[in-house]
């Protein structure tokens, strides 16, 4: 039952989260001098299960602004899976990891016991390699 009722809390968070981003977002839309600096974000993963994992990306997606784009596993064990979300947004890195993180600990509460500190995210601007790409960037990675 407790369960339950965290879920119907849950709804209820990421439902306001989206309204506010989705109001942030059309007003960004409609101001000529708006900071659409858009990042990609290389999120280590605190929830481990795919059924945490599935809500928190689809969260993410959900959230206008904002893009989960897929995982990668670790190269060493013992190490967190990585997300890649894409933020529109990016002016400040730090506060989009702290969103991130302020999200999965929303979804799974115990995990105010292990805070992450965003100084130690990486991330990094998105660049647009040009219409002719010049093999800049390989086209699986390209994002236009």
């Amino acid at each position: 039952m407790r369960g339950f009722f965290h879920g119907v809390g849950y709804a209820c968070w990421i439902i306001k989260e989206i309204f506010v981003a989705g109001f942030d977002a059309v007003v960004a839309a409609f101001n000529p001098k708006a900071q659409i600096e858009p990042i990609v974000v290389f999120y280590p993963l605190r929830v481990n299960t795919d059924w945490d994992v599935f809500w928190f990306t689809t969260s993410i997606t959900a959230t206008p602004g904002t893009l989960s784009m897929g995982l990668r596993h670790p190269a060493t064990p013992g190490e967190p899976n990585i997300l890649l979300v894409q933020a529109v947004f990016g002016s400040d890195p730090q506060d989009i990891i702290a969103g991130l993180a302020d999200m999965e600990e929303h979804l799974r509460p115990s995990l105010r016991n292990r805070p992450l500190d965003p100084e130690t995210v990486e991330w990094e601007p998105y660049v647009d390699p040009g219409p002719d790409n010049s093999g800049a960037v390989p086209p699986a990675e390209r994002m236009d």
